[in-house]
């Protein structure tokens, strides 16, 4: 009974079996080519050490039914290995293009090699293939659309680093040295170090922190490194030989660095170092360098990544060596470096067979054989998803690149100087996760600055000693001085200069003295400004005598105002030429502005601006001229902002402020004059006179009581002098008026200088001017000066009391105008307007009578020459039957028609190259050709206008008879003809020649409803191959004798 059953069953196996390979047979191939290093097992991804990973991935593919069901992989591949067995840049595209063009495989599985992987990449990429890799580790490949990471990439290793950062608070500045082998002959591919620390610059430079990157040769000179990490780092990553890391931390411990100070983060990713003789001490040599290193290693952590821990992860490495020695006879060593990279190849194709099948589940069932997908829809199935593969946990970023978990590695005994994983950086969180009872160790017992406390060059201030710092300031401060002084002797050359040069220095020859009639005919001229009907009219007379208010003459063509001096002689001590400096640089609006001094005896004088509208006294005594408070504000202001710039400036003061000293420019802007040259002044008048009383009516008592007071005054005599000229302008009664005494000047100033009480002072009327200007009067004359405003205070208060009135009269008078002339503008701006709109409608209308280029000529003035064409075809068309029907019709009725009929005909030639010459009656002409000619179109353009207005016509009703069809009948002739512009009034552009003729006998001669064309216009017909043609025959035209004559049909678009 046993022996039966074991019988039946090995029948039935058999039998499966054979039914399973039938049905393998049936199987559709899917080609995996991969191209990897074929011969050189030093590259973690050779042949040898991949390919039993990838024929396992392979048959697990295949065995699984759920998996590619009726597919089967099949794994093809070449070597990116150039002949000296390395990684080649030029071989891998190469072998690429042979794979895809013998194979057409579905998917490229590598390379690894940076160099050899970038080529190939840009080729799948075109050819929107797959690409799965565990190599091409380098930051770059994130660019290339059909690039599927499955291995670990420096991309993350930078991510790893932002976090370090980031969790010690180092947020500004990290150092990065490297070793480069791009040049070496036996690893022309493998530039290790570099792609490393590029992931890193790459990354902390997007995050602004600032990088100090330096490259160290192979036969590094330690101390210099030792050096530039002292000027430039604190925080340091290094990607290098171990030995030359070594070396270098016994150099900082040999020169006395104090290494509590600094971090090296030592980039070591498959750990080779911390294995060897002694596991965990990387530092360890065996000569007398190993203390030193030991103690220099405290400062030291090590950047790997994290092996695996998983059960299936170890069966794995298992079955690959066994497979290795089975299929390659190689033995593969227990080695981070050389066993990661195959289950990232392993993991790469379940994740491309799982993504595949996703990509095919989505079409309909039963479709033989299955179709390609496309890869760009794979690759995307691919990116941003999570499976579990021989490694663990397989995490896909967004980018196609795998989450890889780092481990960080510190000195946990410093007795016996052994790293141990302290720290884990989990990819899944982007998290540091401490390992359980261990913490990093710091020699400084915290982790270092990332820039030293007083900056990598000691140029911090807070970190200069006491020393260091007095030494500035004494630097800084005799520098102050040197600077001072040099300014200082230079502004005194330069005033010694302008002393000497004596820029204000008039000579008399040049002043060219005016007569009365000049003066008269430039102050008319000047004052035509003046506007008529208004208050502010001109400072003529009313009997038209003009005022001459001071002595005058030309200077550099300029109309000046000429005051003599009273003095024999003028000694230009420098006390004088300062003063005249002083007025040559003074300059404001409302300061009459200085020219110059003539110092040449005996036509000693001053030269200042000459003002036609006279002093502000003047304007009050004239007659002629009306102050409304609106014009005496302005005057106000002008004469405050004036006094509050002269008391600002190097002059200091007036002295002698007074309604005569007060003049007005042509723009009714008040200017200050007779200010300053304190050294120059002297009294016309003798003491004890009427006019000698009469000048000090202005001046403040203080100064009166004086016995030598200064000849330029005090700025609160200025006040004082100020309070009196606003009593005049708001009276307008004359200075200093008193409403209940009558006193003559002297009677006046002995009452000033006798004080008491009351004091005498001007009268006040508030029934002429406002309560706060009479009480801004009394502050200004106040008996004690130190209760008097200043300038600065009154235009303050004024600015309160007033404030809309403007600067000065002129300006308030514009602003009246202002709204005229915008007005104006919108007006002339309406008419231009209405004047282009005019222009376009005459232009049109021309355009419709003439031709557009001869109606341009006309425009131009140019006269318009007859023209000879040697080509053109003439349309002529009238109505059949047209006499009999006007004969039964209205007159209105038949312009109705004809207006209707023409109508539609001008609309139609609208979209047609020719030119409606005229009509007369029921006859249309139109020709094309002409005036712009246009080869051997004309002949087609006249032949479709005739067909569609033909078309028209069989449609066209007439109002009144809308039953009878209008008959049409049309002639074509093509050949010369002379054309010209004919008349001066209503001019007609015309057409001469035999060819209008001929065209004329074409419709006469031809027949309703057909149009009628000459032997010539067949033959320009005949070189557009479209048209229709049915010929007539011979017709006897008159003047012309027999002609043979066609009948245009229609057109055939399907020739042309």
């Amino acid at each position: 009974m046993a022996s039966w059953f074991f019988t039946l069953l090995l029948l039935q196996l058999g039998e499966a079996s054979l039914s399973s390979e039938n049905t393998t047979d049936d199987l559709q191939e899917v080609t995996l080519a991969a191209i990897l290093p074929l011969t050189n097992t030093d590259y973690p991804w050779a042949w040898p050490r991949v390919a039993p990973a990838l024929y396992r991935a392979v048959d697990s593919v295949n065995s699984d039914p759920h998996l590619l069901p009726g597919l089967k992989l099949q794994l093809v591949h070449g070597s990116s290995e150039n002949r000296e067995g390395f990684c080649s840049d030029s071989a891998a595209p190469l072998v690429a293009v042979d794979l895809k063009l013998s194979h057409d495989p579905w998917a490229f599985i590598g390379p690894g090699c940076d160099y050899s992987s970038s080529p190939v990449a840009r080729f799948t990429t075109h050819w929107d293939v797959p690409m799965v890799t565990a190599g091409a580790r380098a930051d770059g490949f994130s660019k290339f659309a059909a690039v599927t990471n499955t291995g670990p990439t420096h991309k993350k290793l930078g991510e790893f680093s932002l976090k370090i950062q980031e969790t010690f608070g180092w947020h500004h500045h990290a150092m990065l040295i490297y070793s480069d082998n791009k040049d070496n002959k036996d690893d022309n591919d493998e530039r290790t170090c570099y792609f490393a620390i590029e992931g890193l610059y790459s990354l902390m430079g997007k995050h602004n922190i600032t990088v100090f990157d330096y490259f160290v040769e192979s036969n590094i000179n330690h101390k210099e490194v030792v050096q530039i990490i002292q000027k430039n780092g604190r925080v340091v990553y290094l990607c290098c030989s171990w030995d030359n890391m070594r070396s270098l931390m016994v150099q900082f411990w040999k020169e006395g660095v104090d290494l509590e100070n600094y971090v090296f983060f030592f980039i070591d990713l498959f750990a080779e170092g911390l294995g060897g003789e002694k596991p965990g001490m990387p530092w360890f040599r065996g000569d007398q360098d190993d203390y030193a290193a030991r103690l220099a290693f405290r400062s030291v952590k090590v950047l790997t990544y994290m092996e695996p821990q998983n059960a299936e992860y170890h069966q794995f490495v298992e079955t690959l060596k066994k497979d290795a020695e089975k299929m390659f006879n190689f033995t593969i060593k227990d080695s981070l470096n050389k066993i990661k990279p195959s289950g990232g190849f392993y993991d790469g194709v379940m994740l491309y067979s799982r993504a595949l099948n996703e990509t095919l589940s989505k079409r309909k069932p039963g479709l033989r054989p299955v179709q390609r997908p496309k890869g760009d829809m794979v690759t995307q199935r691919m990116w941003n998803r999570t499976f579990q593969g021989v490694m663990g946990t397989v995490e896909m970023d967004k980018f196609g690149d795998r989450e890889i978990d780092f481990a960080l590695w510190d000195m946990t005994d410093i007795n016996s100087g052994k790293f141990e994983v302290v720290c884990v950086y989990n990819s899944s969180i982007k998290e540091l996760v401490l390992q359980k009872g261990l913490n990093f160790q710091w020699p400084g017992g915290s982790p270092p600055l990332e820039v030293p406390e007083c900056g990598f060059k000691n140029d911090n201030p807070a970190c200069l000693t006491s020393m260091s710092s007095m030494v500035a300031m004494v630097i800084c401060f005799v520098f102050i001085i040197i600077i001072t002084i040099t300014i200082f002797i230079y502004r005194k050359l330069k005033l010694e200069n302008e002393l000497a040069a004596q820029l204000w220095r008039v000579s008399w020859v040049d002043i060219q003295m005016s007569n009365l009639d000049k003066v008269l005919r430039r102050a008319c001229s000047r004052l035509t400004i003046s506007m008529k009907g208004s208050n502010y009219g001109s400072l003529m007379t009313m009997e038209g005598n003009l005022q001459i208010y001071t002595k005058t003459g030309y200077y550099k063509g300029n109309l000046v105002a000429i005051k003599y001096i009273n003095k024999k002689r003028i000694e230009l001590t420098r006390n004088v030429l300062f003063e005249l400096k002083h007025m040559r640089d003074v300059h404001n609006e409302h300061l009459n502005r200085f020219i110059g001094a003539c110092v040449d005896p005996p036509n000693m004088c001053i030269i200042t601006e000459y003002c036609p509208r006279g002093s502000l006294q003047d304007l009050m005594e004239s007659e002629s001229m009306t102050l409304d408070w609106m014009f005496r504000y302005s005057l106000i202001n002008d004469i405050v902002k004036g006094m509050t710039f002269l008391h600002n400036s190097v002059i200091f003061s007036h002295g002698n402020l007074k309604s005569s000293n007060c003049v007005v420019d042509s723009r009714f802007v008040l200017k200050i004059t007779d200010y300053g040259l304190q050294s120059l002044r002297t009294s016309s008048c003798p003491d004890d006179t009427h006019a000698y009383y009469a000048r000090k009516l202005w001046t403040a008592p203080e100064l009166l009581r004086t016995e030598d007071p200064p000849l330029c005054g005090t700025q609160k005599g200025d006040v004082y002098s100020f309070g009196i000229i606003l009593q005049e302008l708001a009276l307008l009664k004359g200075v200093f008026y008193i409403d209940t005494h009558t006193l003559i000047p002297k009677e006046i100033i002995q009452g000033v200088i006798r004080g008491g009480v009351p004091l005498l002072r001007p009268s006040l009327c508030f029934h002429s001017h406002s309560e706060e200007l009479g009480v801004l009067m009394q502050r200004c004359w106040c008996e004690e000066p130190g209760e008097r405003p200043d300038f600065n205070t009154i235009k303050i208060l004024l600015r309160k009391q007033h404030r809309c009135y403007g600067s000065n009269i002129l300006d308030n008078l514009l602003s009246r105008m202002e709204q005229y002339a915008n007005n104006l503008e919108e007006l002339v701006e309406e008419r231009t307007q209405a004047y282009n709109e005019e222009k376009r409608k005459a232009e049109a209308l021309l355009y419709q009578i003439l031709p557009h280029s001869v109606a341009d000529q006309l425009k131009r003035g140019e006269t318009v020459q007859a023209e000879a064409f040697d080509s053109v075809t003439i349309y002529f068309s009238d109505i059949v039957g047209f006499t009999a029907l006007s004969a039964e019709s209205t007159p209105l009725q038949v312009v109705t028609l004809l207006n209707d009929l023409y109508t539609c005909f001008d609309a139609i030639i609208d979209n047609f190259d020719v030119y409606k010459v005229e009509t007369i009656g029921d006859a249309y002409m139109v020709v094309s050709g002409l005036p712009v000619r246009n080869g051997k179109l004309h002949g087609r353009e006249v032949a479709r206008m005739a067909l569609a207005l033909l078309d028209a016509v069989k449609s066209f009703k007439i109002r009144h008879r809308p039953s009878q069809q209008l008959r049409l009948r049309i002639g074509v002739h093509s050949g010369p003809v002379c054309a010209g512009v004919v008349g001066l009034k209503m001019p007609r552009y015309c057409l001469f020649g035999d060819t209008v003729n001929t065209a004329s006998r074409m419709e006469s001669t031809g027949e309703a409803l057909k149009i009628h064309v000459s032997e010539a216009t067949r033959q320009v017909l005949q070189e557009f191959n479209t048209f229709q043609l049915q010929p007539r025959g011979e017709i006897e035209v008159k003047g012309k004798g027999h002609m043979r004559t066609y009948w245009l049909q229609g057109e055939d678009n399907s020739n042309g």
